[in-house]
């Protein structure tokens, strides 16, 4: 199941290229040459509003967004809320009004943002969630998720720490009302043979010494945990690795997510693995999917969500993916 859903939304990925090379193709212009690019395309203005705190994850989403705005010649209006749901839905409604002809957002908090995504479609404004929101998305109005199915990844995480022999797991959840955070724990939950913990490390992010201090409470507090599940690469480097490092044990870490950080931790055998949802790809992919529906009414997806993940990095295959890591696409 885990593999038919991605290599599916993989071919799906790869037709939203295509069509937009084909377009480009058919007119003589290539998409990569902002150059050659439609001069009629700067009038078309992509709204991508998240959740996000312009940390090491989501300055890969945006550096994808804007890859693909400069190959097509649009305008892209990118703007993360830093985890307010009400300033993200103040700005997907200041978004209606102010000339996006389409909308990406990003739904960690699905209710908080539902009455401005459903105003954007009723102004007959097309929208994509991205990241977060898998499950809900059509209730917001999308016509399509770009992202990975959060439950699924928890489950592939699970599993990987039944192969590494782990008892009891810590699931470290960064953002209490992050839906998806939740997911993650309880897909992992769903397919451990162990005993899996959430652990409240709400605002860890803004205070990664803070939560350092209580995961590291945590472990001396419970001698039967042997492996912690890290929610997001910053999360693990900055705060559960010390907080391991300190209790003396050998603790399995697994994360979600990737950075120069981790990966450099992993190629050491301080993290057993991460999943990549390959968050480049869900910028990049969200333009170019607003950008057909704009430009041609073409909606991506079939109703259906188009996943760009998980996958996973390893010490295997780790040397491969830091290239692009440092290249800002990983």
């Amino acid at each position: 199941m885990f593999k038919s859903k991605f290599v599916r939304a993989a071919t799906v990925a790869v037709a939203i290229v295509a069509v937009a090379a084909g377009m480009s193709a058919c007119s003589g212009k290539k998409v990569g040459d902002a150059g050659n690019a439609d001069s009629a395309n700067k009038s078309i203005k992509i709204c991508m509003y998240t959740h996000g705190d312009g940390g090491t994850f989501w300055a890969v989403v945006q550096k994808g967004a804007e890859d693909a705005a400069k190959s097509l010649g649009v305008t892209l209006d990118y703007q993360g809320s830093t985890n307010d749901s009400s300033k993200q839905a103040s700005t997907i409604q200041a978004g209606v009004s102010g000339g996006c002809n389409g909308i990406a957002a990003s739904a960690p908090d699905p209710g908080a943002i539902k009455d401005a995504m459903l105003a954007a479609q009723s102004a007959g404004i097309p929208t994509v969630t991205l990241n977060s929101g898998s499950a809900v998305y059509k209730d917001l109005g999308a016509f399509t998720h770009i992202g990975q199915d959060e439950t699924v990844a928890g489950k592939a995480a699970g599993d990987k720490f039944n192969e590494l022999g782990v008892k009891k797991v810590l699931c470290v959840v960064q953002e209490q009302a992050n839906v998806g955070l939740q997911d993650r724990c309880n897909g992992a939950k769903s397919t451990f043979k162990g005993t899996l913990q959430q652990f409240n490390a709400d605002g860890a992010l803004a205070d990664l010494n803070g939560a350092e201090a209580k995961i590291e409470a945590a472990l001396k507090a419970d001698p039967s945990i042997d492996g912690v599940f890290a929610l997001t690469a910053d999360v693990a480097t900055g705060a559960v690795l010390p907080a391991v490092q300190a209790s003396g044990r050998d603790i399995k870490v697994g994360t979600v997510d990737l950075s120069a950080d981790t990966l450099t931790a992993i190629d050491g055998g301080k993290i057993s693995f991460a999943i990549d949802q390959q968050q480049y790809a869900q910028g990049f992919l969200a333009v170019q999917a607003l950008y057909l529906a704009i430009k041609d009414a073409i909606q991506i997806g079939g109703g259906e969500p188009v996943y760009t993940g998980p996958a996973f990095v390893t010490k295997d295959n780790v040397k491969a993916v830091q290239n692009s890591v440092k290249a800002g696409t990983r």
